[in-house]
Parts: structure tokens; C-alpha cells; sequence
């Protein structure tokens, strides 16, 4: 796989100065959580990064439930941990892969190319007996250069033309009864935005691990890799390992719509749509 590492390769890496790991647990609803299972335990020399604090802007009228950090304000967060554009970096969470993906796509976004996610998690990684410690480590600042990459991220008024014609496909990444409105334990409004297709971003995994790239490929096996892709899910965040799934299977023109369906929504006049009930 290109962009994530099986924790053999990365337990080698743990002294190795040109290595800098993110640690993202998080757990939505419970913001403190991730911070505090970090402080117990985690992988050593790894930094911690918030979900909400760290990856996330404040919320406001639009741009959904967890806007993009200020470009200024997450390059310091990155200088601060001592990453630099000559840093490789490995991004874990518990073992979900939206959170670390989350991490992973905005270094992207930012320009950042040696970043990956660590396949299986903290579970997989404590579950094997490999090296923990709960050591809060300090890093001398580092320069971290910005490449913006605005090729991976769709604006809202980007999707608000696409939902006008068939130029694009639109990948709701949530689970079915939200995309279909049938529940939605989050948000104000259930559907989904029209024309979106569903591809719940849970199928990327199998027992706890992100699936091989023939098996994400089999996954969207009926979307023409000549097509513009847009993947979304509520907050930006559960999409992002759809984003990275279809870059594994091949797709080239993929963009994330980091205000998904909560930025959706937050215009009175969008429409939305809903099976029959």
C-alpha cells in the first residue's frame, strides 16, 4: 500500500530522528478522551494531536462540524512537534483509521507527501506486545514549508454546482440509514446530498485493518476512474478514509469536501435528498 505502514516496518523507526509520530485518538462526544489515553499510554516518541483543537478550526454559521484548522495556526502545531517538510511522519489512532486519516490528509493538503497511517492502530500495536510508554516527548522546533494542494479539497460551491449534473461523482462515505435519512443521531436534517452515491467508509476495513488496494478497488468498481470523485460524511472527517481508499485503488482526481454534510445543511435553501418512507 502507498500511504499506510504495517507496524513491522514501523516499529524499526522508533529512534530514527527523520521519523515523527502522531498520535490521534479521539472520540467523538468525548473530546478529552484521546488526551487522556495518551497520557496513559502510547507509542513512544509519538505526539500528540486533538481532533478538535489541533485538526479542526473553530465551528461557526458554515464550513460544518469540524471546519479546517487555519492554515498558520496547524503549521505551528506541526513546527512545534518538529516536523518539518523532510520529516516522514506516521499518523495512529485506536484503530478506527478516520482520525489518523484526518491527520493524513491535511498534511497532504498542505503539501506534505512522507505521511502515513499506521495499519491497525494503537490495538493492533499494544495487541502485539510492541514498545509503550507514557514519556510526554519534546521536539526542537522545526520549519515547515506550505505547498498548498487545493486539488484535493472541494469547496461547497464546487458540490453545490456538481449536484446539477452528472460531471462528477459525489460519495456519501456515512453509514446507510444516514445517507438514506432514515436516522441521524448527529445533525439538525437527515439525508443526504442529491445525487451522492453511498460508500460507507467502515467497508475500507477488515478485522481492524485497512483493506489491500485490489479490495478497495472491487469496492468502486462501478465509478469511472475518469470521473472527478467528491467523497464527504458529516464533519470532514469519517471521509477521509474513503479519500485515501480511492487513491489506493487508483483513482486520480479525488477531493474531500471538508464541510461535508453538517456545511451542507447549514444553507437553508439546499436541497436534500431521502428515500420514501
Amino acid at each position: 500500500m502507498k500511504y499506510q505502514v504495517d507496524k513491522e516496518w514501523a516499529v524499526t523507526k522508533l529512534d530514527d530522528p527523520n521519523i515523527r509520530i502522531a498520535d490521534c485518538r479521539f472520540k467523538l462526544g468525548s473530546p478529552e478522551e484521546g488526551r487522556s489515553l495518551y497520557n496513559l499510554s502510547h507509542i513512544p516518541n509519538a505526539v500528540y494531536f486533538d481532533l478538535e483543537k489541533d485538526l479542526s478550526g473553530p465551528v461557526r454559521e458554515h464550513g460544518g462540524r469540524h471546519p479546517l484548522p487555519a492554515l498558520s495556526q496547524f503549521k505551528e502545531v506541526l513546527e512545534k512537534a518538529g516536523i518539518s517538510r523532510d520529516t516522514t511522519v506516521i499518523a495512529y489512532d485506536g484503530g478506527e483509521g478516520a482520525f489518523a486519516a484526518r491527520f493524513w490528509w491535511l498534511l497532504r493538503y498542505l503539501g506534505h507527501d512522507k505521511v502515513y497511517v499506521l495499519n491497525g492502530g494503537y490495538k493492533e500495536w499494544a495487541e502485539s506486545d510492541y514498545p509503550l510508554n507514557n514519556m510526554v516527548q519534546s521536539f526542537g522546533p522545526a520549519d515547515f514549508k506550505i505547498d498548498l494542494q487545493p486539488d484535493i479539497l472541494a469547496s461547497y460551491d464546487e458540490v453545490k454546482e456538481l449536484t446539477g449534473n452528472d460531471t462528477a461523482v459525489i460519495i456519501d462515505s456515512r453509514e446507510e440509514k444516514r445517507y438514506l435519512g432514515l436516522e441521524e443521531p448527529i445533525d439538525k436534517k437527515a439525508g443526504h446530498i442529491p445525487g451522492a452515491i453511498n460508500r460507507v467508509w467502515l467497508e475500507a476495513y477488515k478485522n481492524g485493518r485497512f483493506k489491500e488496494a485490489e479490495e478497495q478497488e472491487k469496492r468502486f468498481a462501478d465509478i469511472d476512474k475518469n470521473k472527478p470523485v467528491v467523497v464527504y460524511c458529516g464533519s470532514g472527517v469519517t471521509a477521509a478514509p474513503n479519500f485515501l481508499a480511492l487513491k489506493e485503488a487508483g483513482f486520480h482526481n479525488v477531493k474531500l469536501y471538508a464541510g461535508s454534510f453538517s456545511d451542507w445543511i447549514s444553507y437553508d435553501g439546499n436541497k436534500i435528498e431521502t428515500v420514501e418512507k
